[in-house]
């Protein structure tokens, strides 16, 4: 009997404390924010309800965001999504929603608003982007003015919505200040380098302070440049930038679709020089900036104005006739006059004691099959080279007057030679062994041309519905911008004139090369 009342003692203390557990979990904590236990725990638009899709669609919950990416050509106007939330009930526009039932058009941001029994509520941002999306990023200047120099920076914030395919990049404090010579002067959509206080990894691309925003407004296109560009990464060359595409607000006003790039520089994730190491411009004394430090040779001139080539150091930071500055200028110097020489194609002795040669093929093909403009002697001609080694060509850049894009000159025509005319590449040529070095390599480019072409539709059809927006903004279909050999009314034949013109150059080079 005794054993009996024990453990029925026990079992009363049992319940006891299971009955203030049970208590104890509906009373509510004070310190407990109701609105954090509304969520939204899934998003989907499943195929099972929605009989215009192939396969499911799950999104992406980041916080109060929720976003995915729909099938290419798909119509996101009418559709049902399928989700689970903790709350009372969902609205959107105040129309109460059921899971797998309600449909929607999410051709726009949608809010979806989840409510509780006690009045609380948190709303949710619904994005479905198409494939053809892009990023949005905000550049807002301080004191909200306009961007109106190259040579001094503005303070500014910046951030990103990723509209679905990157994460969003939380607004930043950062400089901007204009960049471009020609195009600054004579284009009314503008280019700009932007700089970050420290490194920041944007657009999924490496860590780095400065970025360039292409306007790409006279190539109406706007892929030249990413065509050049993806035609680097097949090459030899040691480093080609990295780039996106990105639609821009400037102090909240749609400024248009801009190409961001890695800026050409020294940097461990762009041109590797460590400490000891050079990057050379060819450039054109009117650019030269007051502080910049160069030199000329004295064996070649360019065809642009006969002067003699004209190298700017753009690293390391040296001072006129100080012994970093004679090693360089000495160096291209002893190149050239190996070049010049009776003997320059003696492989020991000659021109190749100094130079990189798959470096100088792929660099002269790349340019040379894009035809571009200035690539010949007039600007944006970069070298590297690390002391005791061999010049390097590279990295590529600038490509917007290539292509066919220009009317003064004739780079406009997808037959005849440009690049070769070049002083260097005109003597390189006189040796056998550098023209068949040219032949066998520009095979390997022959046989991507397909790829380049590919390449060509993908980025187009990705700008399909962004370089409509640009257009609205700065009206260029259809209108003569300089420097513009042929004007279109449509950017679908914009496009098809970028690829004939290329297959027909590389035609012309099988034949001629």
């Amino acid at each position: 009997m005794l054993k009996f009342r024990y453990f029925f003692c026990f079992l009363l203390l049992i319940a006891s404390c299971n009955s203030d557990e049970e208590i104890g979990t509906n009373i509510p904590d004070e310190n407990q924010n109701n609105e954090e236990r509304l969520e939204i725990t899934s998003f989907a638009f499943l195929a099972e309800v929605n009989e215009t899709l192939v396969e499911d669609i799950v999104l992406t919950i980041d916080e109060t965001s929720i976003y995915g990416i729909a099938p290419q050509d798909f119509a996101i106007d009418n559709l049902i999504a399928s989700f689970e939330h903790s709350g009372t009930e969902i609205r959107v526009n105040n129309v109460l929603q059921t899971s797998g039932i309600t449909s929607n058009d999410f051709t726009n941001d949608v809010i979806y608003e989840v409510r509780q029994s006690d009045g609380t509520t948190l709303e949710y941002t619904v994005r479905l982007s198409s494939f053809e999306a892009l990023p949005i990023t905000y550049i807002t200047t301080n004191d909200r003015s306009d961007i109106d120099s190259r040579d001094y920076y503005k303070a500014a914030s910046f951030s990103i919505e990723g509209a679905g395919i990157i994460p969003d990049f939380e607004a930043i404090d950062m400089e901007i200040r204009g960049r471009g010579n020609s195009t600054w002067a004579l284009h009314d959509k503008k280019a700009y380098q932007i700089k970050f206080l420290e490194q920041e990894k944007i657009f999924d691309l490496p860590k780095d302070r400065k970025w360039v925003f292409l306007a790409e407004y006279s190539d109406k296109t706007l892929i030249r440049n990413k065509i050049a560009l993806e035609m680097g990464y097949l090459s030899n060359l040691d480093w080609t930038p990295l780039s996106v595409f990105t639609e821009v607000y400037i102090n909240n006003a749609y400024n248009g679709l801009y190409h961001v790039t890695q800026k050409v520089e020294e940097s461990n994730q762009r041109v590797a020089l460590g400490d000891t190491g050079y990057l050379l411009e060819i450039d054109q004394p009117e650019r030269l900036d007051a502080d910049d430090v160069f030199f000329r040779t004295y064996n070649y001139q360019n065809t642009h104005n006969g002067d003699h080539f004209l190298f700017n150091i753009k690293e390391p930071k040296v001072n006129f006739e100080d012994a970093q500055y004679k090693y360089i200028r000495d160096l291209v110097n002893d190149f050239e006059n190996a070049l010049r020489s009776n003997s320059f194609k003696d492989p020991n002795n000659g021109y190749a004691k100094y130079i990189d040669m798959d470096s100088f093929v792929d660099y002269y093909l790349i340019n040379e099959i894009t035809k571009n403009q200035d690539a010949k002697d007039y600007s944006s001609i970069y070298l590297h080279v690390m002391p005791g080694e061999k010049i390097k060509m590279g990295p590529i850049w600038d490509f917007d007057l290539a292509f066919g894009n220009v009317d003064y000159s004739v780079c406009a025509f997808p037959d005849g030679f440009w690049i070769r005319d070049n002083a260097w590449y005109n003597r390189l040529f006189q040796d056998p062994a550098f023209a068949a070095k040219v032949r066998e390599r520009f095979a390997y480019f022959r046989s991507n041309q397909d790829l380049i072409l590919e390449k060509m539709d993908f980025y187009a059809n990705q700008l399909r519905f962004a370089q409509q927006q640009n257009d609205a903004r700065w009206d260029l279909i259809g209108r003569y911008v300089w420097p513009n050999f042929v004007v279109f009314g449509t950017y679908e034949e914009e496009v098809q004139y970028l690829k004939s013109w290329f297959t027909e150059r590389m035609n012309w080079l099988d034949r001629n090369l």
